[in-house]
C-alpha cells in the first residue's frame, strides 16, 4: 500500500502545488488542504494545530519549508508526523528525489593541516586563538611554521602550550635545527624531511613528511620511501604541488605517478599554493584539489589561510572533504550533495518564470509588497500592481513610499538583495539574507524562523 501525503498549503499557492504534484505522478496518493491563509508562508504550527480537523487518513505531513513552529508538538496533537518541504514549491520534485538517499556529511578520512605561516613574529597566545578558529573551521593538525634567518625563542613555547590545549601539531620547516628543537617539544609531524636530512627521523618519535631531494626527482622520493619502509617507520609523503604555469601539470602527474608505485603509502597535498597564489574564488579550488584527493587517496592536506581571498580556505576544505566522502562512498557525482561550496551561483536560480509571478500577482489584494526574481528581472508587486525592472533605481518611482522612511529603507535593502540575487544567480527570499554557503562569515542566528519573527513597521505599504 503506498504512502498518503497531506499537503497543507496556502490560497494563493494551492493551485500551483496541484499542478506540480499531478506532474510529478508521484508513487505516493496526497491531497492538498488549504488551511485559510493566504500566503503559505505564514503559516504556523500553533495555527495547524487550531484549523486541521482532519488528517485526511495521511501517514505523514507536509508543511510549507518556511512554516514556522514546533512540528515535534504538532505532529503529536496530530498524532501523525508533521515534516517541512522545501521553502519553494517548485522545489518539490528535487526534494521527494534526494529522500531516497539521505548524504551523511558527518564522515571524511582526509587531515587538514592548518598552517600558521608566521608563527615566529607571533605570541603563544595570538597562535593559540589562530589554532582554536582553524579547529573551529575542521583543522585536525595546527602547522607551526617557521621562517628563514627568523629567531624563533618561544617555538617551544607554543608547542607544549598547543599540546596542553589539545591540539595536534606539526613543525614546518627545511631546516633540521627546527625540526629537531619541535619534534623534542612534542610536535606530532615533521615538514618537511628529504633524502639528505631523513637522519632527523631517527632522533625523534615525530612523523616526517618527505618531500623530494630535488624539486622534480622522484628517485630521491624512492630511495626515502625504501629506507623508512625497512625500519618500519611512519611517515607520509608529499610529492610537492606547484602553482599553475610554473609546473602544476606535471606537478598532478608526480601525484598520480607516486600512488601508481605506492597503492598504500599515506600521502600529503599541499593545496595552498594552487588557492593562495591563484586568484580565483577559493572554493571552487578547494573542491576540485579534494576531489583529486578523494581519487588518489591522499588522505592529508596542507592549508592556509594567508591572502585575504582565502580567508576562508580551511572551512571550504573541511566542506570540501565531508562531499568528496559522501560521493565516492554512494557512489555518486559531487552534486546535490551540500550547496555550501556554490557561493556565487545555484543550480536552480529562479524557480517562477514572470508568467508565474504575474499569476501570483493577480491574486494578491492586499498593499504588501511581495518581491521576487526571475531569469528577466526584479519583481516588485501588491495589490496597486505590479512593476518589473533590472536596476532598482528603476523602481523607487513607482512605489510611492516618499514620505514613509522606514518604509523606504527596507524595500532598498531587499531591492539591492534581489538585484544582486538576480546578476549572480542566486535564489532570493524575500526577508532572509543571501546564502553565500561557508564562503560567508555569517553571524549567530539571534532568531529561530521557524519558530516566530516579529515583524516590523516597514513590511507593509502604508
Amino acid at each position: 500500500m503506498s504512502e498518503h501525503i497531506l499537503f497543507l498549503t496556502g490560497k494563493l499557492a494551492e493551485k500551483q502545488l496541484h499542478q506540480i504534484l499531478e506532474k510529478m505522478q508521484p508513487e505516493f496518493t496526497y491531497t492538498v488542504h488549504q488551511i485559510g491563509v493566504k500566503v503559505a508562508a505564514l503559516m504556523t504550527a500553533d495555527m495547524i494545530g487550531r484549523r486541521l480537523k482532519d488528517t485526511f487518513n495521511a501517514d505523514r505531513i507536509m508543511v510549507p519549508g518556511r512554516c514556522r513552529g514546533d512540528l515535534e508538538s504538532l505532529s503529536k496533537l496530530l498524532n501523525t508526523p508533521v515534516e517541512r518541504g522545501p521553502d519553494e514549491l517548485k522545489d518539490l520534485p528535487l526534494y521527494f528525489g534526494k529522500q531516497a538517499l539521505k548524504i551523511d556529511l558527518s564522515h571524511y578520512d582526509v587531515k587538514i593541516f592548518a598552517e600558521i605561516v608566521d608563527a615566529p613574529n607571533v605570541s603563544v597566545e595570538e597562535v593559540v586563538k589562530r589554532a582554536y578558529y582553524y579547529k573551529e573551521n575542521g583543522a585536525n593538525v595546527i602547522d607551526i611554521g617557521c621562517l628563514p634567518d627568523t629567531p624563533f625563542a618561544h617555538m617551544e613555547d607554543i608547542i607544549r602550550t598547543l599540546k596542553q590545549e589539545g591540539f595536534l601539531v606539526s613543525i614546518d620547516s627545511l631546516e633540521t635545527d627546527d625540526l629537531l628543537r619541535g619534534a623534542k617539544a612534542g610536535a606530532d609531524y615533521m615538514l618537511s624531511l628529504h633524502e639528505s636530512t631523513l637522519w632527523v627521523a631517527d632522533e625523534v618519535d615525530a612523523i616526517p613528511i618527505i618531500i623530494p631531494e630535488k624539486h622534480t626527482d622522484l628517485s630521491s622520493l624512492d630511495n626515502v620511501i625504501s629506507i623508512l619502509q625497512s625500519k618500519n617507520k611512519p611517515f607520509i609523503v608529499d610529492p610537492i604541488l606547484d602553482p599553475l604555469h610554473f609546473g602544476f601539470t606535471d606537478s598532478v602527474v608526480r601525484y598520480h605517478t607516486v600512488r601508481q608505485k605506492y597503492p598504500d603509502i599515506e600521502m600529503m597535498l599541499g593545496v595552498g599554493n594552487i588557492t593562495e597564489l591563484t586568484h580565483a574564488d577559493t572554493a571552487g579550488m578547494n573542491a576540485l584539489l579534494l576531489g583529486m584527493c578523494s581519487e588518489l587517496d591522499i588522505k592529508h592536506i596542507l592549508a592556509t589561510e594567508v591572502s585575504q581571498h582565502a580567508c576562508r580556505a580551511i572551512k571550504e576544505a573541511d566542506l570540501a572533504r565531508r562531499i568528496m566522502y559522501a560521493a565516492k562512498e554512494n557512489n555518486t557525482l559531487p552534486k546535490h550533495i551540500d550547496p555550501g561550496l556554490m557561493a556565487l551561483h545555484e543550480p536552480s536560480p529562479f524557480p517562477y518564470s514572470l508568467d508565474e509571478i504575474k499569476e501570483f500577482a493577480d491574486q494578491v489584494k492586499d498593499p504588501s509588497f511581495r518581491i521576487q526574481i526571475s531569469a528577466e528581472g526584479v519583481h516588485i508587486y501588491n495589490r496597486d500592481g505590479m512593476h518589473n525592472a533590472i536596476d532598482p533605481f528603476d523602481l523607487y518611482p513607482k512605489l510611492k513610499v516618499e514620505d514613509d522612511a522606514g518604509h523606504a529603507f527596507y524595500l532598498g535593502v531587499e531591492l539591492a538583495r534581489a538585484e544582486t540575487a538576480w546578476q549572480l544567480g542566486k535564489r532570493f527570499n524575500q526577508d532572509q539574507s543571501l546564502d553565500w554557503g561557508c564562503a560567508a562569515k555569517v553571524s549567530e542566528q539571534t532568531i529561530d524562523l521557524h519558530t516566530f519573527k516579529p515583524a516590523g513597521t516597514t513590511f507593509t505599504k502604508s
